[in-house]
């Protein structure tokens, strides 16, 4: 007879498990996926900050949401050289208050975006080349930075139809002006305020100040058009005549004017004589705010702002 025995038990397989995560890393991805949760929500009621991932680079945004928020537009407040955007958010918050805006107000450092990526819009590094720039890869455009952080503002609160405006006081003037001439866009309104210099409506002056020196595409009868025909408002104080230590004093600045509100009436009438001569349409408006200087809070929170951002 054959010998027959039970199967001897079987011990469970042991399973293989990875080295255990060290407490740091794991702190870091859980505060990873903490991120991610919360850059899916809705911003809440008052004030805020986030921080967004636009194009490789962390990008933080100082945010206000008014009481009872029904969805209104998105307001971008783009800060001066002093990279203040918290108070930038905090002088619009009267704006958000009365219009219903979403409020936000991104931190660019100057490490990260100097002048000829920040002001001047980031479209050219060596601003001194002789002969055709080389213009830098879209995405290093702000135009395009903006825009980003709009939809991830959009796609947050879950409203991909949300409108937006941006306004600019002094080194946030410059980029709009800049934004305005090249970046395709849908914004109800573009407002420079006090400005140390613009994009002039000219094919002869050199970039920064001008179509100057850029490629073709870039450049012409119309891009000039286009540009003329932007939602655009050069916000002027009035006593803005003082010519301090952050006035660009370069040669081509020089040329736009002696101070940032002689600079803005000149770079207004440039553009509205060039409209009628050539027939086209003529979207900018100039509005002065009366007794105030240099003081981005005086200016967010005047009058004449909040008339500019109520037009429909």
């Amino acid at each position: 007879m054959p010998d027959i025995r039970s199967p001897a038990p079987r011990r469970p397989a042991r399973r293989r498990t990875g080295p255990a995560m060290h407490p740091a890393r794991l702190a870091a991805v859980l505060l990873l996926c903490w991120s991610a949760a919360l850059r899916a929500q809705p911003y809440p009621e008052g004030k805020s900050l986030r921080s967004v991932d636009i194009a490789g680079e962390r990008i933080d945004l100082h945010a206000y949401k008014p009481p009872g928020y029904a969805g209104g537009p998105i307001l971008l407040v783009l800060h001066g050289l002093g990279t203040n955007a918290p108070g930038y958010r905090d002088y619009a918050i009267p704006l958000a208050d009365r219009l219903g805006f979403l409020v936000i107000a991104p931190l660019f450092d100057r490490k990260r975006f100097p002048t000829w990526r920040y002001q001047t819009g980031g479209i050219v590094r060596d601003q001194r080349a002789e002969g055709e720039f080389a213009v830098e890869p879209g995405a290093r455009w702000m135009g395009g930075t903006f825009l980003a952080i709009i939809d991830a503002v959009r796609a947050a609160e879950a409203r991909p139809d949300l409108g937006y405006s941006l306004i600019g006081h002094s080194a946030g003037g410059q980029t709009l002006s800049r934004f305005a001439a090249f970046t395709p866009h849908a914004a109800r309104h573009i407002v420079i305020a006090n400005p140390s210099t613009y994009l002039w409506p000219s094919l002869t002056e050199r970039f920064p100040y001008g179509y100057g020196g850029l490629p073709a595409a870039m450049s012409g009868d119309a891009a000039l058009q286009r540009y003329l025909a932007q939602p655009v408002t050069l916000l002027l104080g009035t006593a803005d005549i003082e010519r301090g230590a952050d006035l660009n004093v370069r040669e081509g600045a020089e040329r736009q004017g002696h101070n940032r509100l002689e600079r803005g009436h000149n770079a207004f009438r440039a553009a509205q004589r060039l409209a009628q001569e050539r027939g086209w349409v003529f979207g900018w408006r100039l509005v002065e705010v009366p007794d105030v200087g240099h003081s981005a809070r005086r200016m967010l929170g005047s009058a004449e702002a909040l008339g500019v951002l109520s037009r429909q």
